[in-house]
């Protein structure tokens, strides 16, 4: 007679593994359905469960939608759970597009150092963005940091312009400070000066949904919109320091 431990361990097994099997079934289904019946919809990179039986999260880059098992039927819109009133969609999206400080490529922002520059800071900015005037001058004031500001062109032709002029200024940095705090415009950039950082700027802000200027990201991952006060980004600065 086998134990009855035993049977009970090969039941469990059992079990997980036609869970398994049918969780990968509704995920080819679902791919299968939604590729078949919306073939303008965005590439998937991931179908996995909800917190809701039957229901799937679809991801596609950092969007995401929710589809039946059999890929019928999608939902778009915010998943809340009211028992901890909190919106899982956007607490997902913001997983997603969370920042990780240390693998940012710093070598593709301008670089302004004040005082030892221990402390870092970055920042999405673009040059006719009047709040990243505002909050250039409110930087001024910040002792011992490293701010490094990735040129963020969105507002029109002539952000691009201006922030070509300034990335291949001699001194960049000198450059973007004299543009943003006395209006005084950079030298026009030579015809070959390398700015594919620039694009590469681009492309980051939209992977982690940079979608208005300035956008400030301090050492922890964590990240403020707007013209934050200089306190309150001092407040951060400190807080992201004590995580670290």
């Amino acid at each position: 007679m086998k134990n009855p431990q035993t049977m009970r361990r090969a039941a469990a097994f059992a079990a997980a593994t036609l869970i398994a099997g049918t969780a990968a079934a509704d995920e080819a289904a679902i791919r299968k359905a939604l590729a078949e019946r919306l073939p303008n919809m965005p590439k998937i990179d991931e179908v996995s469960k909800s917190p809701i039986p039957g229901l799937y999260e679809v991801r596609m880059g950092t969007e995401i939608v929710y589809a039946d098992e059999n890929g019928q039927y999608v939902i778009q819109g915010a998943l809340i759970d009211t028992k901890t009133r909190t919106d899982l969609t956007q607490a997902r999206i913001d997983k997603l597009t969370a920042f990780d400080f240390g693998a940012l490529p710093l070598k593709d922002a301008v670089l302004v150092k004040q005082g030892s520059g221990a402390r870092k800071l970055v920042i999405f900015a673009d040059p006719n963005c009047g709040y990243c005037k505002r909050i250039e001058r409110d930087l001024l004031t910040l002792k011992d940091v490293s701010i490094y500001t990735y040129l963020y062109p969105i507002l029109g032709p002539d952000s691009s312009t201006k922030s070509r002029d300034i990335w291949c200024a001699k001194d960049n940095a000198k450059a973007w400070r004299a543009w943003m705090l006395d209006n005084v415009a950079p030298p026009k950039a030579a015809a070959d000066c390398d700015v594919a950082a620039l694009d590469r700027n681009v492309k980051l802000g939209q992977k982690h949904r940079v979608t208005g200027t300035p956008a400030v990201v301090f050492e922890d991952g964590s990240r403020a919109p707007g013209a934050v006060p200089a306190a309150q980004i001092e407040s951060r600065i400190q807080a992201a320091a004590k995580k670290g």
